[in-house]
């Protein structure tokens, strides 16, 4: 399973750790994935997604799952999520 976020696309990251005597070794900041289940109001079903607790925070500030797929950019979205983006706007085509 890859450490990737499934809505926001952010993953691992490299870096230093730095010693006190400044000796620097390579390391790795993983994001915070979360495993959720989030509810879709126009297709009346829930998903579960690997998400970033950043990625969630913003779910939330946007209204909840539709509102962030419908702005989100194709090319950070996971291939299950882009799935559920166009099955949403399959969805309001159709209402």
């Amino acid at each position: 399973m890859s450490r990737v976020c499934e809505l926001s696309g952010k993953g691992p990251m490299t870096g230093n750790n730095i010693s006190h005597a400044n000796n620097k070794t390579r390391r790795r900041f993983l994001p915070n994935l979360n495993e959720v289940t989030l509810m879709s109001d126009v297709l009346g079903l829930s998903f579960k997604l690997r998400v970033s607790a950043h990625a969630l925070r913003t779910v939330d500030h946007r209204g909840g799952l539709d509102a962030f797929l419908a702005k989100a950019k194709d090319d950070e979205l996971s291939v299950r999520a882009l799935k559920i983006k166009r099955d949403l706007e399959k969805a309001q085509a159709a209402a």
